[in-house]
Parts: C-alpha cells; structure tokens; sequence
C-alpha cells in the first residue's frame, strides 16, 4: 500500500497543492457512485474497531482518537470517504457566515523534503447556508463531527462575536462539537483576538446558544505563559476543550519557507514547538478539559507520547498528505501496541500518564 501510494504521490505532486487537493476531493466525492461499494472495502482496510481505543468524551463516542483537523474538508463534502479511511472525527470548516474567496493565489505550497506545508488560503469556503444544507443531509454521522468557525475576512474585529454566534445558532442541532478559530494567521487580525477578555466576552455570547461542546483552538506562536492564561480564561468561561495547536508563523523552523510572512507552516517543521506548547498548557489544564493535540504528529509513537502528556484526541492534516491514506489505520495499530507494551487496557488509563507521575 506504501508502494502504490508513493506512486498516486508522485503523480499528485505534480500538481499544485490546490489542483491536486481538489482532484483528492473530486475523487473521494464521486469513488461510491463510481465503483459502487468502493467505500465499504475502503472501510474493511482502513477503520480499527478495538474497544481499547474508544472513549466517551464530549457527549459522543469516539471509537479512536484521530480526527482529520479543520482546513482539509473545508465545505463538508468528503465526510463518507473520510469515514471510511477510519478518523475517528471529522473537523469540518472553518467556514464563515458568508462565503469568501480567500487570500489571492498561489497561496498554499507544500515544503516537500520537510514533509512540511505553507498556506495562507484565508478561510475560503462555499459559506454557511451552502455548508448547512450539506450537513444537514448527513448529521448524525457515523462518527462525531465538529464545525470549525471563523469571521468573515470583511468582520471588523469589533464586530467578531456576532459572525460566531449566528454559526453558532445555525449548526447547533447539526454538529457535535464547535471549534472555535482565532488562532489562523490567514485572516488579517485574527489572532489580535486572542485575549483573555475577548476570549471571556465570546464564550458568555456563544455558550448560552446550544448544548453543544465548544472547543478553542490556539496558535503554537504563543509564549508559553500566554498559551496557559488564554486556555484557563476559556475553560473558566465555558470551553469544553483546548487545541493544541493551529499553524505557526515562526518561519526560522523551515529551512526552505516558500515566502517569509507569508501563512502559515504545518506539518514535520512545528512538531516540536508544537508539543512544547501542548506541554506546557497540558501541565496546567490537565483533567480540567479536554485537551487535543495538533501540529506535526504523522506516526503512532508522536501521537502516543502527546497521549501520555494529557491528549485525549490527536488531529492530523498535513501527515495525511504527505503519508496516505492508510495514516489512521497505521497510527492506530501503532497505538494498540504500544499500550499493550505498557500493560493498558484502555487508552484512558495512558492519557496524562506522565503529568500524574
């Protein structure tokens, strides 16, 4: 399978980024209705089904901790296929109240010998109506999903709030969690609201609006002070969890960076500073939220020591590209091992194991 992927790679690669990420979604739409059935042998190869990697978080249950994270299905259109490559959770969006074209291309370019990705796509996305009527056809899913929500690039910040209380309103009964995004250094002055007060003022409008979870997802460029505060003000306002943690601006960590102050890196380049502020936040918040670990994890052992520093779930997204789409299948086996070699018998009993030592 490695082989035949290295192979559908080189090909795809050859295209740019976006070409080639919209010949993957043409493809993952249209594989059912082309070869009937194609999903369910899809799902035979991929999905794991082992009790020791379920979870009750939440409100949902998630059957193992490997979501896909917000940027790659945009529009909510390859939940099947999705599922079927065996993520345990879709984070779909981030999406806007109205539709938008995003930054002005080429935008997004892949750091090839770093398994590495630069982007600044500027949530571009179909808008919210468009999006809701798809998920409405599609909720609930087999597997729990999470709108990922964001301002309209022309939203002053002033006026911030009020685009993530309509989406919020709009996608209450048709999700199972809310992320809320504040951290992506593609919108201009988005990051500006990542402060205790606004933090504070948003969760006051926002929680009251569902039953729903809501998630706050934070930027890895951060002093690791500020990363804590801002994670205890939202979880003392409502936040139900903290993601840990979007792209970086920190354009040092590439050796080759396509442009400098140009989006933002992801992939195998912040692994590293990524886990370092996972760590920190996670030493603090630890058994006060839900903690999901993102940025630079592509193999089970990565995902196994965030785990063990107090991740209940792990997102991936660029490993996805550059790895394949057995990714989960193989990160989750690794994951099985790895806790039978540490005598656990359930993924549970492995999280925050080395925060509570």
């Amino acid at each position: 399978m490695s082989l035949n992927y290295d192979t559908l790679k080189s090909v795809f690669f050859k295209f740019d980024p976006e070409t080639a990420h919209k010949i993957a979604e043409v493809a993952m739409i249209g594989a059912n209705c082309v070869f009937p059935g194609s999903l369910s042998l899809l799902a035979n190869k991929c999905v794991i089904n082992d009790v020791r990697l379920q979870q009750n978080l939440l409100g949902s249950i998630y059957n193992n901790p490997i979501g896909i994270g917000g940027g790659f299905d945009k529009n909510a259109t390859m939940f099947a296929a999705l599922t079927a490559l065996g993520f345990g959770y879709l984070e779909f969006g981030t999406f806007t109240p109205k539709a938008q074209p995003g930054n002005q291309k080429p935008r997004l370019f892949r750091l090839v010998e770093e398994e590495s990705i630069q982007n600044a796509m500027g949530f571009n996305n179909d808008g919210s109506q468009k999006i809701k009527q798809r998920v409405e056809k599609l909720y609930p899913n087999v597997v729990p999903l999470w709108a990922n929500i964001g301002k309209n690039k022309i939203t002053p910040n002033e006026k911030a709030i009020e685009d993530y209380e309509v989406l919020v309103k709009d996608f209450s009964e048709i999700c199972d969690a809310f992320v809320v995004n504040i951290s992506s250094p593609n919108t201009p002055n988005l990051r500006d609201l990542q402060e205790s007060e606004f933090i504070t003022e948003l969760f006051s409008k926002i929680k009251p609006l569902t039953k729903k979870p809501i998630i706050l997802k934070i930027s890895p460029d951060l002093s690791h002070e500020k990363a804590i505060k801002l994670s205890q003000s939202a979880v003392a306002s409502g936040a139900n969890g903290i993601i840990v943690s979007n792209t970086s601006i920190d354009y040092s960590l590439s050796n080759s960076p396509k442009l400098q102050n140009f989006g933002g890196l992801s992939g195998k380049v912040i692994t590293q500073k990524s886990r370092e502020i996972f760590k920190a936040v996670a030493d603090e918040l630890y058994g006060k939220t839900v903690l999901i670990a993102c940025g630079g994890i592509d193999n089970a052992q990565e995902a196994y020591d965030r785990i063990k520093m107090g991740a209940s779930l792990i997102q991936i997204f660029t490993s996805f590209i550059f790895k394949g789409p057995m990714i989960c299948r193989d990160i989750n086996e690794g994951l099985l091992k790895l806790l039978e070699a540490d005598g656990y018998a359930n993924i549970s009993e492995a999280i925050g194991v080395d925060v509570r030592k």
